[in-house]
């Protein structure tokens, strides 16, 4: 079996995309999720991110990667002001949508691409109503990386909606059932199916 070595020097010597398009991809399937946030004015914004992760469950705290502010960040600027934001799962029928918001609109997100924004009393910003797992938070904590000027903004849980009966006897989402879609870089997306559900591992 043949194998391909890629050095370091081999990555900063390839032109943009093609160098991020392999870093990206290289994690492998990561949750896509859909982040709304509304800014001072009542203007909302839409972005896909494959980069939210559990940060910890006492408190309920979930995270993601913000890139680089240096040039204009609706999420960040729009978070900032308002101090909340909402994540939404991306499923199969609304993943075309999804992937489009991450192209620059002079319009709102929710406009451009037919999603629809959703409100409740405890959270400001706009939850997907089209999406079936969405997650309301404040904003918690901002850690910079200094490596390379990302940062990670990391929110407190304050509402989970479920728009059906997504959790089993252990409480654990099923993501098959809510036709969560995974993806794998900035453009390919794949479907999740459970292989088996193991019990809590002890030696």
């Amino acid at each position: 079996m043949s194998r391909t070595i890629i050095t370091l020097s081999d990555i900063l010597g390839m032109d943009k995309q093609p160098r991020t398009n392999l870093i990206n991809s290289l994690p492998g399937i990561r949750a896509a999720n859909l982040i709304g946030t509304i800014n001072e004015a009542g203007i909302t914004n839409l972005a896909i991110f494959n980069s939210v992760v559990h940060i910890g469950a006492n408190p309920p705290l979930m995270g993601f990667i913000m890139r680089p502010v240096s040039v204009e960040r609706h999420t960040y600027e729009y978070l900032k002001q308002t101090g909340c934001f909402t994540i939404n799962h991306v499923h199969e029928g609304i993943y075309r949508q999804a992937h489009q918001t991450s192209a620059r609109y002079a319009i709102s997100e929710f406009e451009a691409t037919g999603l629809t924004p959703e409100y409740t009393p405890a959270i400001k910003a706009p939850y997907v109503k089209e999406s079936l797992v969405k997650i309301g938070l404040t904003l918690e904590e901002e850690i910079p990386v200094k490596a390379n000027g990302t940062i990670l903004m990391i929110g407190k849980v304050q509402e989970i909606i479920l728009e059906q009966d997504l959790v089993n006897e252990s409480n654990i989402l099923q993501l098959g059932n809510s036709g969560s879609i995974g993806a794998g870089g900035l453009e390919t997306y794949y479907r999740l199916s459970k292989i088996e559900e193991l019990p809590y591992a002890k030696p």
